[in-house]
């Protein structure tokens, strides 16, 4: 035994060192790989010094002598503390993920290479001013040197054994790209599902489940509208299908990229206006947006500076939203229709030849080569026309190509950093026309109390008698996209009678102007609505107002959802021992998705399974063609469902269900059984199922003890979608500011996730805790607790 343990003890001792030495080269590594808080770099490309201050919560303000110098200096910055996240987002819309990830990541590439974006970036480069482009081309020269100034490769690098590429300046477009896709892409696809449930189904119906307009509508600039009638028996008979077709289809979860946006005129306030804003996306860590101050001096006027507050997003030399001292401007998406497919017709003789708006023309064809990680490259080959890539089917095979706002050129740019020197809110609107983004609502308001709405970016000009919500030929005469809307036909709104603005995803106009927009997918208004209520509620408002109506968590769209539950209860001739708990359980109702409600969570379950069942019921009118099809996302399902509830007509009444009542206690039923298997009707409340899930990238791929320190905290989250505090456990308000230009020392600024990208760094999910509790943090950067300085290398040369 003895000389057992002496052979055993060495080997035991040397396997501690090889661990321990293993663990602390592992440290040394990831400490090699965190950002430069302190000291002074010299950089080639700069010509004067730039200061960077960073404080508690790693909020990061730049100032210098010129602009140039602050997008290179920004560049830099990003370039430290994001760059896998802007390596991912490059190549989540150029679709070159596999190079990185393998052949798991080849499915998305596959069909992002349809787009061809990193080509089309190319084109966009070339019609850029000079200097839009010398600002790109700083900002790229920081990023790269930002990378090589790391003494180690980002840390994700060394976990996922890849080597970070080198930035260029087409890379910028991408990320710009990448924002389109997510605010766009679902309006693409639910075009394609909106064209068979129009083939499919009787014109009544269509315009039934079409509708544009509802009862939680809140617009801004407002009409008589009519609104669509209950199709009669003549069209549609749900009770004569077969059963077989009811198959259980997914609810509408009402989670898509969107945002709120408010403001108050100087009048209501304290003389300045004031502006909030939270934007609603996927949520993540780091968080998607940067803390970022820019200062430098006015060229205009001696002695004056620039000073502009608000978010970057990493990849792009400008700042998003924010406030420059004179005016505070913000967006939310606007879920136009920017976008149309186009009807495709090959020539039966010779198919790489296609019907054009001037005769018969051939297709180009283009090759792109996907890079696949530990796997042979792919070559796909794309065909294209005039209007662009052919990439999908119409519902009768007819090829369709895709005329979409970020395939042109003109459609990008960075005209968004022109704000930073705007000192009026109807200027800030006139230039957001202009605007190269996706097209959003801009609201803003300025330091002397004026408030503006328009939209933000490049809207088509649409000629010809089409539907722009389906499949159109426009090699007919005079069909299709005309350049772009002139900027003096966009609709916008400069000081209201009412004082106040608001937005949140909904329907903004009506008339010709809804027309002149489309609808890709607008939001149900209830959050709108609410948050409109919430203004007309008051006569004077502080930020702490505009705050409280951010966070508010009312369930005001379910209260009748309520009410319909409990009477579907109290007229069950049943004596289900499930049938008492649901009562007890709703008893609790505050009308509140509140972290500690238990009837919250039921009633919200019960709308959405009446929602499945009731829709599931004009989907099996498409599945007869389509045997998979699934609705497209409505914009008035809530309409629907209370005109069908309300009315209950015996033709409409899904075949597996002979009354409404059944229909109803059936969707009471089926939650309670699900309720029991989840922990029981009582035993969850809200905030257990609506815990954060806000994950780094690649924490899905990690043990579970690595992943745990790189996500955030499980915390139980209040509120939900049809409300302004939107939330889900990864879905939500990926910043919330409210602030007055000029005023900027009472504002406030959250944002989940954390400001750094590197797990070592104090500021890695810095200010999260905030953002879950509600409690305001101030806009500007508090007092600097480390700084750096740039200054220039005139005997280096510039690093790209």
């Amino acid at each position: 035994m003895q000389s057992t343990l002496r052979f055993i003890r060495p080997f035991l001792i040397t396997s501690l060192l090889i661990v321990c030495l293993s663990m602390l080269a592992v440290a040394l590594l990831l400490r090699g790989s965190l950002p430069q808080y302190d000291g002074e770099t010299a950089l080639p490309g700069l010509a004067s010094a730039v200061f960077i201050d960073r404080d508690a919560l790693g909020s990061v303000t730049l100032q210098g002598e010129n602009r140039l110098d602050l997008a290179q200096a920004l560049g830099f910055v990003h370039a430290q503390e994001r760059f896998f996240e802007m390596d991912l987002m490059r190549r989540q819309a150029a679709g070159e993920l596999a190079e990185l990830f393998g052949s798991g990541a080849a499915p998305h590439d596959r069909k992002a290479r349809l787009f061809r974006m990193r080509a089309r970036a190319t084109e966009v480069l070339n019609q850029f001013s000079g200097e839009q482009r010398q600002v790109l081309d700083a900002y790229r020269t920081g990023v790269n040197q930002g990378l090589a100034a790391l003494a180690v490769r980002p840390f994700p690098y060394l976990l996922t054994q890849n080597q970070p590429v080198a930035w260029r300046n087409e890379d910028s477009i991408l990320v710009i790209y990448a924002m389109f896709f997510t605010l766009n892409e679902e309006n693409i696809d639910r075009e394609l599902a909106l064209s068979r449930l129009r083939a499919a189904l009787p014109a009544s119906v269509y315009q039934f489940l079409t509708q544009n307009a509802g009862d939680w509508d809140a617009p801004l600039l407002d009409a008589p509208v009519v609104r669509a009638q209950l199709p009669p028996v003549t069209d549609i008979n749900l009770q004569a299908l077969d059963k077989h077709l009811f198959k259980d289809g997914r609810p509408d979860t009402e989670q898509s990229p969107g945002s709120n946006s408010f403001a108050v005129s100087g009048a209501l306030a304290d003389g300045a206006a004031i502006v909030a804003n939270d934007m609603h996306l996927t949520l993540r860590v780091p968080n998607l947006w940067f803390r970022s101050r820019l200062i430098y001096p006015d060229t205009t006027t001696s002695g004056q500076q620039h000073d502009i507050t608000g978010i970057s997003l990493p990849g792009v030399p400008s700042i998003v939203t924010g406030s420059n001292r004179h005016i505070a401007w913000s967006f939310t998406n606007s879920h136009g229709d920017f976008s149309d497919w186009v009807r495709i017709t090959i020539d039966d003789r010779d198919n790489t030849r296609y019907l054009g708006a001037a005769g018969w023309q051939p297709l180009r064809i283009a090759e792109e080569t996907i890079r696949i990680r530990n796997a042979p490259d792919e070559v796909l080959t794309i065909s294209e026309a005039e209007w662009g890539p052919v990439i999908a089917e119409d519902h009768d095979k007819t090829p369709l190509a895709l005329a979409w706002t970020a395939l042109k050129p003109e459609a990008v740019n960075l005209n968004l950093i022109q704000l930073e020197q705007v000192k009026t809110a109807a200027q800030a609107a006139e230039i957001a026309q202009r605007f190269g983004i996706p097209v959003q609502n801009f609201i803003v308001g300025d330091r002397d109390g004026n408030i503006s709405w328009t939209l933000a970016g490049r809207i088509p000009a649409r000629s010809g008698n089409y539907d722009g919500q389906i499949p159109a030929d426009w090699s007919q005469p005079d069909t299709g996209w005309h350049g772009w809307l002139d900027p003096g036909h966009y609709p916008a709104l400069h000081n209201p009678a009412s004082q106040r603005l608001w937005s949140a995803n909904s329907r903004t106009v009506s008339g010709d102007q809804l027309t002149l927009l489309g609808n890709g997918g607008f939001d149900l208004g209830a959050r709108a609505t609410q948050i409109r209520e919430s203004l007309l509620a008051r006569e004077q408002f502080t930020i702490d107002d505009l705050q409280a109506i951010q966070l508010d968590y009312r369930a005001l769209l379910l209260t009748r959802w309520h009410q319909l539950l409990q009477a579907t209860l109290d007229t069950a001739n049943d004596a289900a021992s499930w049938i008492p708990l649901m009562k007890a359980a709703l008893a609790g109702w505050n009308e509140q998705a509140a972290v500690d409600s238990v009837a919250y969570r039921i009633v919200r379950a019960y709308r959405y399974e009446v929602m499945k069942i009731v829709l599931n019921g004009f989907a099996a009118l498409v599945r007869q063609h389509h045997e998979n099809f699934e609705l497209p996302r409505l914009s008035q399902t809530e309409s629907i469902l209370w005109q069908l509830i309300e009315h209950q007509p015996q033709h409409l009444l899904p075949a597996p269900y002979k009354t409404w009542d059944e229909l109803l206690y059936r969707c009471a039923q089926t939650i309670a059984a699900q309720l029991q298997q989840d922990g029981g009707i009582d035993g969850r409340n809200w905030g257990m199922q609506n815990a954060a899930q806000i994950k780094h990238p690649l924490s899905q791929k990690l043990p579970a003890w690595i992943a745990q320190w790189l996500d955030m905290p499980h915390d139980p989250l209040p509120g939900d979608h049809n409300m302004p505090r939107v939330q889900s456990p990864n879905f939500g308000a990926s910043q919330r500011s409210v602030v007055a230009p000029g005023q900027e020392e009472q504002g406030y600024f959250d944002m989940p996730g954390g400001q750094s990208g590197h797990p070592l760094s104090p500021y890695y999910g810095s200010g999260h805790a905030n953002w879950v509790s509600g409690k305001p943090a101030a806009f500007l950067p508090g007092v600097a607790e480390r700084q750096m300085k740039l200054v220039p290398n005139f005997n280096g040369r510039v690093t790209d």
